[in-house]
């Protein structure tokens, strides 16, 4: 039986406490970010770099960053324009154009590996396409198609080796842990069957029947004025920004920076967007609290080495069997699923993968097998909280908690009960079970 510390205990208590407020909404989002920081402090949990580590990443400057995109592109008319052409094909049917989101999304993510970046993107224009369609903010429509780029940015993305952070994590740590070297094609021919095209099929069913509505049908492709001079600008600075994202293998620069400093020139004077009370006004700095503190979490947890005495007393109670590869196959899904609610998403692959050896040797499967199926459970999250860029585009749509939460148990339990039992005929059909 595993022992924990009191100093451990203390550390589970503020983050269990943190998560639950979360998961509930209770409070509002931004307040339990803000306590989790004092908590934290005050009880002396982990050092202040640890505790504010989330202000420091990478993903809290890209969803600071996408915020200022989305505003600029929205203020010079970008928005409107580009949502105007994607009108008259999308608009015929609520499904289309709930489908039409989804695959936008997902298409999107084969060529711009930066899941905030696509976020930053795509809500400023299908929130101007909702407009024309005639779904105002808040209603159910605008919900519907706010949630559509959240998940299809993040759960779809996972079926793509460079396009998701917990993919890039997985990698690495399966590189240092055992000189595992994941291709993307072998990546993606496992997991876009399932992971990709069921799961978007899955989230078009979910989001069309939780948030109906109806659509202004849009006939006729209304004139577009030309492009102003700072509708050009815009568009020079955006493709210069994509094209840096799309080439960050090459050149190195993280598609934080390179995000902040396409936000930056936005907001300069003369030549930039945005004005200071525009910033001030139009970014949410309350989702950008949450992420950090999602971020401060999943530091805390790895830290303190509260994941790995999680982990360890997992592994102990998993039931796992060389004669039952069914049972072991579900076993090891609940597992990274327990532990992305503890370290979320971008965490579970630093977790999971240094113990695949130990799962493999118990289940009797092969070690890629082990360290590759976990992929599923990280991409389907049971809360919005354990995936951040879902937050953020909850954030910029002004999704209501509860309806976030709702689509995700929703689609977390038919993908349980229908999509996990595929996952696990495909890996057999491909020889990895």
């Amino acid at each position: 039986m595993t022992t924990f510390s009191p100093e451990i205990w203390l550390t589970a208590s503020v983050v269990a406490i943190t998560i639950l407020l979360w998961a509930t909404a209770l409070l509002p989002e931004f307040i339990t970010a803000l306590l989790f920081f004092a908590a934290a402090m005050l009880l002396h949990i982990a050092p202040a770099a640890t505790v504010f580590s989330g202000f420091s990443s990478s993903a809290f400057w890209l969803v600071l960053s996408g915020f200022v995109l989305g505003l600029a592109i929205r203020k010079v008319g970008l928005a409107d324009r580009l949502a105007r052409s994607l009108a008259l094909p999308l608009t015929t049917t609520w499904p289309r154009m709930v489908g039409g989101v989804i695959l936008i999304s997902y298409l999107l993510a084969f060529v711009m590996p930066s899941n905030m970046g696509r976020i930053a993107l795509l809500m400023p224009i299908v929130g101007a396409l909702a407009k024309q369609a005639g779904l105002h903010e808040g209603s159910r429509g605008w919900i519907g198609l706010a949630l559509a780029v959240g998940f299809g940015t993040f759960q779809l993305s996972a079926s793509i080796l460079p396009a998701n952070v917990p993919n890039l994590v997985l990698a690495g740590a399966a590189e240092n842990s055992f000189g595992l070297h994941p291709g993307y094609m072998p990546w993606m021919f496992l997991h876009t069957p399932v992971v990709g095209l069921l799961k978007g099929a899955l989230l078009t069913l979910c989001i069309c029947k939780l948030f109906p509505a109806t659509p202004s049908r849009i006939t006729r492709q209304p004139v577009m004025p030309p492009l102003s001079g700072e509708e050009l600008r815009l568009i020079a600075l955006l493709l210069l920004t994509l094209m840096l994202w799309m080439t960050d293998s090459l050149h190195g620069i993280s598609p934080a920076w390179v995000g902040l400093t396409a936000a930056c020139f936005c907001l300069l004077p003369r030549v930039g967007f945005l004005s200071g009370e525009a910033f001030g006004n139009g970014v949410n700095f309350r989702t950008c609290l949450y992420v950090a503190a999602i971020l401060g979490v999943t530091a805390v947890v790895v830290e303190s080495n509260l994941g790995n005495t999680i982990a360890s007393a997992l592994l102990a109670i998993t039931p796992l069997h060389e004669d039952s590869p069914f049972l072991s196959f579900l076993s090891l899904n609940a597992v990274t699923t327990a532990l992305n609610f503890v370290v979320t998403a971008n965490g579970v692959p630093a977790m999971f993968t240094p113990m695949a050896q130990s799962f493999a040797e118990a289940s009797g499967f092969s070690l890629l097998t082990v360290v590759m199926m976990q992929v599923f459970a990280y991409a389907t999250p049971l809360l919005p909280y354990q995936a951040s860029p879902i937050v953020v585009a909850m954030g910029l749509g002004n999704v209501p908690a509860r309806d976030g939460l709702k689509l995700c148990l929703l689609v977390a339990l038919i993908s349980a009960l229908v999509l996990l039992p595929l996952d696990y005929l495909w890996f057999k059909v491909l020889g990895y079970l």
